[in-house]
């Protein structure tokens, strides 16, 4: 009985011990969100995500896509070795006015979570000096007169 006692302790512990480190790729990412709070038009619209791969086996990413056009991801496609890290960049186009709520879809081989998105919010002003930087403004006046009579 004694033996049986110890060897069922034995496999409880190296139970425990498997569940600490997840089998295979596993991802997991420094944010869930990145807040841009609020920012002028035409700003820096860049941010990063730090992956790192906690698992006992590459992780590779097959696809970083956005929501829309205007949130560009770029993630690097080699694999991400046990314990390594990777950066995801994303940039969000500022031209746009008003708030933002985007997200980012990363596939991988991890096992935990295959598909996981992260997202981007803020909120983006009219910047208050029409010239300086951003988009042109195009006066109102521009092309036919507004009061045909």
């Amino acid at each position: 009985a004694a033996i049986m006692k110890q060897l069922l302790t034995a496999c409880l512990l190296f139970v425990g011990t498997l569940a600490a480190v997840a089998q295979g790729p596993s991802i997991n990412l420094d944010k869930e969100v990145h807040d841009y709070g609020t920012i002028t038009q035409g700003a820096d619209g860049g941010c990063q995500f730090t992956v790192t791969n906690d698992g006992t086996e590459p992780l590779i990413i097959a696809q970083c896509k956005g929501s829309c056009g205007c949130t560009v991801p770029k993630c690097d496609k080699d694999p991400i070795m046990p314990g390594a890290t990777s950066v995801i960049n994303v940039r969000y186009d500022t031209k746009r006015i008003g708030p933002i709520n985007k997200s980012v879809t990363i596939t991988s081989n991890a096992t935990n979570e295959p598909t996981k998105v992260i997202r981007i919010k803020g909120k983006v002003e009219a910047s208050d000096a029409a010239g300086t930087g951003g988009a042109p403004v195009k006066p109102a006046s521009a092309g036919a007169p507004l009061n045909k009579e």
